[in-house]
């Protein structure tokens, strides 16, 4: 069988099972839409800004754990892309993007939609490549989901200029059944002693924690995880993208840690005497100051990508290899054993936890005239099961879905967390409902937020994408204002939005349903109308009360025992 490049890259999308592509036209890419043109196995989505391809993928992999695909042209189609390219890095989402580059004798000079692909987007994808053979496409594309899938997983780029694509050249194909490559190859099982070592500390404990990071849905490990907690009678904390690996309305789950965290997670982190942390990279959000992270504690850390191990948190016990092995081996050793974790100090480890609990940290005003962003979240929760998916933007309204969602299974609860990007919400969701095509999807986003891709409402117009948006409109950059209001002395400079749309309106001139929420009362009943819908977006606009803050939180520099606590709480009770 002979094929031309484009054809090529397309038979081999189809032999790595892809079913759908995210993408946009431009010169540089036209030879592959036209071989997209000519076959139906891979449906192309097209959506507005290349941003929203990445992003759009992005959700596609969440949800589904099987790598999504982007194509871009070259040139500004590459570069709209790298915010999503960035954002998947950041999370270890695995993806393949495709983008488009100049005609091999062009490139270095300046042509017309030319940028350095490659150079750009080094830093923020695990692995690129450009090809400048016809016959190292199909090597390379084999290459590339193989990097972006295992070990720590990451987004790929493939720059493939124009004249590898060119129609008129064909090759014999065969797509490779298997790769190998001598510079890559990730540690898959833990090694034996450590993991012996980490059990044996573990049943010493008598203050123990388990912090469990989006390492553990990203190696497929809830299971594991689940069983291994129950076991040992353990506390679990988790950071923002591990929520839902581990059932949220547990007993014991302590809620999420970190700048927004529970005040019983993070109490419980400072305070132990080991800490087991799977499948999390320690990041500043979740560290808070270094210096006082878990001073008592021996830290046991598993995690596939040895780099991360004692990179900002030195560990007394790394175990590099994959969370679901290691998981297994340490629960093999576990039931093996004779030694059991101590009761009575468990005990009285669970009195305290429970005595932070009773501060009852997420409390807020609910005889307010004013809607609360966390009612509507309470409410949308009460409405929707545990297999709806919730996609969220950046900023306060995130926080507040983290808080009070209580999600009870892995990959419904997607969210841009290392870049923190705005405008994620709305293509991301676009990504979930796609792979998910009879499944119910929330975005849950800001005022803010929602502008940066909000030309997206067209693509969910063509496709038909049911998805339900609450946006929590309280006319602010909500975080940015809840920071000046705390360290700038309520010096609001830029964060108060002055020319907003009549969003109704506005979701409505898309083809939509647009809804709008401005009392408490209208919440449930509104919420209710809305998720009855089911073959249409529904976009529901919550004016919300503008000064609400996200509580507990610690501020930037400081540890976990000393957080911001609600006003509202701290005036009705002391902590414990």
């Amino acid at each position: 069988m002979e094929l031309n490049g484009s054809e090529i890259v397309i038979k081999c999308l189809q032999e790595e099972g892809v079913k759908h592509i995210f993408g946009y036209p431009g010169g540089a890419v036209l030879h592959l839409y036209d071989a997209i043109f000519q076959q139906n196995n891979i449906q192309h989505i097209l959506v507005r800004h290349e941003q929203a391809a990445t992003h759009a993928a992005d959700g596609y992999t969440r949800s589904t754990g099987k790598t999504g695909v982007a194509l871009v042209t070259s040139g500004p189609g590459a570069t709209n892309a790298v915010t999503g390219i960035a954002t998947a890095y950041m999370d270890s989402i695995p993806m393949v993007v495709i983008t488009g580059q100049v005609i091999t004798e062009w490139v270095g000079t300046d042509a017309f939609q030319e940028v350095d692909t490659v150079g750009i987007t080094r830093p923020c994808s695990k692995h690129n490549f450009l090809v400048t053979d016809i016959n190292d496409i199909a090597k390379t594309i084999k290459k590339a989901f193989y990097i972006a899938s295992t070990g720590r997983p990451g987004p790929v780029v493939i720059d493939i200029p124009k004249n590898i694509t060119d129609p008129n050249i064909k090759i014999p194909f065969e797509y490779p059944k298997t790769i190998s490559m001598r510079s890559y190859n990730p540690t898959m099982h833990g090694h034996r002693r450590q993991v012996k070592k980490a059990v044996e500390l573990l049943l010493t404990a008598k203050r123990p924690m388990i912090y469990s990071g989006g390492g553990v849905i990203l190696g497929n490990a809830e299971n594991q995880l689940i069983q291994l907690v129950q076991s040992l009678g353990f506390p679990i904390t988790s950071t923002l993208m591990g929520l839902g690996a581990y059932p949220s309305t547990d007993k014991q789950f302590v809620g999420m840690l970190g700048m927004h965290g529970t005040y019983e997670a993070n109490m419980g982190m400072h305070d132990c005497d080991v800490l087991l942390a799977i499948g999390a990279r320690f990041d500043d959000r979740v560290t808070g100051d270094v210096k006082t992270f878990c001073p008592n504690a021996k830290i046991i850390h598993i995690d596939i990508d040895p780099s991360s191990i004692s990179k900002n948190i030195r560990v007394d016990i790394p175990i590099v290899g994959s969370v679901d092995s290691v998981l297994k081996d340490m629960i093999d050793i576990i039931n093996s054993k004779q030694t059991k974790p101590d009761a009575e100090a468990l005990e009285k480890w669970w009195q305290i936890i429970n005595q932070w609990r009773s501060v009852n940290c997420m409390e807020y005003d609910k005889k307010s005239e004013l809607v609360k962003p966390q009612l509507v979240i309470e409410t949308l929760r009460k409405l929707t099961t545990d297999d709806h998916y919730v996609t969220s933007d950046v900023g306060q309204h995130q926080m507040f879905a983290a808080q009070f969602y209580k999600f009870n299974k892995s990959r419904r609860w997607i969210n841009s967390g290392g870049l923190g990007t705005m405008g994620f919400g709305l293509p991301a969701a676009m990504g979930v409902q796609i792979a998910n095509p009879n499944a119910e999807v929330a975005c849950i986003t800001g005022e803010a937020s929602i502008q940066m891709c909000i030309q997206e409402l067209a693509t969910c117009k063509q496709y038909d994408l049911p998805i339900k948006i609450i946006n929590l409109n309280n006319g602010y950059m909500g975080m940015v204002r809840q920071w000046q209001e705390f360290f700038y002395d309520k010096r609001y400079s830029n964060s108060y939005v002055e020319a907003l749309p009549d969003f109704k309106k506005l979701v409505e001139s898309y083809g939509h349903i647009g809804m709008r929420i401005e009392k408490p009362s209208d919440i449930e009943a509104t919420l209710k109308e809305a998720l009855a819908i089911k073959n249409r977006l529904v976009f529901i606009d919550c004016i919300i009360d503008p000064t609400e803050n996200v509580y507990p939180m610690i501020q930037a520099g400081k540890g976990h025992h000393e957080m911001h606590m609600s006003p509202f709480i701290s005036s009705d009770r002391e902590l414990a």
